[in-house]
């Protein structure tokens, strides 16, 4: 990990937690970090670990002293966490979506190699991040001798909730000059647990007439329209399942999960990630892509107001791989990560 000063402008250090991860985690996480301290971007980074690094450390996939500089830094970038099969481990992203009221996933798309199935892709996709389905509120009922026989989960959405992420949903699109919001349910079935996000939709879309325009979908409609006119859509927001299953879907229009960042937003704390796995397979061989983490590094970049530095580092992207041809082997390059960051922070120092 080559974690080093970052250069500063004076004092206007800002502070942040960085988690390397597991697998692939740590290699791609040293990329990012080389390119942010060729931008110049100010981070004071707190490294802390989780996931089975966690386990190593302290026998906790997500220590309390990760907890603590998060909520002590309020921003963080991490690299893919694995959670132990079995003993009991939650989900440490679920635990940390819900430690900080994480309430938007946010994920955008973009084409970043022209000339694949689809092309000019520009999709945002705004997930509810702490209800629905995923509250998990399940039992089982036995019967006779089978004590799986039935099983029973509950799903929660609530009207504030809705209403919170409907928002988010249309100011993010205002703030970047988007046009249009989509409102993606399944009212027509489920009346109750997403008919209340359906109506509290609309109702916020109303505060938004003659700014932003809005439709909406049922979510399977949807997922079939995102494969046949994609680019009828221009942000999409959803509840908390729709949305992971819809977001791996508009990952796939630009390349795979390789290409998608992702950010989880809430009123005290952010934390950056790729949304990939920790690929354990290729961990240590030096041919991770860094791409993912690249772009959330620069979704972190225009949260903390780094505007310019985000910029800049998205043209270096579409330099490296469209101009230089520079690309990892899943890109059908031969670029190591090394080689990859390298490329990177070159064009950036040729331009600053």
């Amino acid at each position: 990990m080559s974690l080093q000063a970052t250069p500063t402008h004076g004092s206007n250090k800002i502070p942040a937690t960085l988690i390397p991860g597991d697998g692939i985690g740590p290699e791609i996480v040293d990329a990012v970090i080389q390119v942010l301290n060729a931008l110049g971007a100010p981070f004071d980074w707190d490294l802390q670990q989780g996931g089975m690094a966690g386990i190593a450390a302290g026998g906790d996939p997500l220590p309390q002293a990760t907890l603590d500089s998060i909520r002590r830094n309020k921003l963080a970038l991490k690299g893919p966490l694995t959670t132990p099969v079995g003993g009991g481990f939650r989900s440490v992203n679920v635990r940390l979506r819900e430690e900080f009221h994480l309430y938007a996933n946010l994920r955008p798309a973009h084409t970043l190699v022209p000339g694949g199935r689809f092309d000019n892709i520009d999709l945002i996709l705004v997930r509810e991040n702490l209800e629905g389905l995923y509250v998990a509120f399940e039992h089982y009922i036995p019967i006779g001798d089978d004590p799986h026989a039935v099983a029973i989960s509950s799903g929660v959405n609530t009207r504030d909730g809705s209403r919170r992420i409907v928002r988010y949903a249309f100011e993010h699109a205002l703030k970047l000059g988007r046009k249009k919001v989509t409102l993606v349910h399944k009212a027509n079935v489920l009346k109750a647990l997403t008919g209340v996000f359906l109506e509290s939709g609309q109702q916020i879309a109303k505060e938004y007439e003659g700014r932003i325009a809005c439709d909406e979908r049922i979510v399977d409609a949807c997922a079939m329209q995102l494969v046949l006119n994609p680019w009828q859509f221009d942000v999409i927001v959803t509840t908390n399942l729709f949305g992971d299953i819809l977001s791996d879907l508009i990952a796939g229009l630009v390349g795979g999960l390789g290409a998608a960042p992702g950010a989880n937003i809430g009123d005290q704390a952010a934390i950056f990630e790729a949304v990939h796995g920790s690929a354990p397979d290729i961990a240590g061989k030096g041919i991770a892509n860094p791409t993912a983490l690249l772009l959330a590094a620069g979704l972190m970049l225009d949260h903390v107001g780094l505007t310019t530095h985000a910029r800049h580092l998205r043209q270096a992207i579409d330099t490296v791989l469209n101009q230089d041809n520079t690309r990892t082997s899943d890109l059908g390059g031969t670029a190591s990560t090394g080689d990859f960051a390298r490329a990177i922070v070159q064009r950036i120092s040729s331009v600053g």
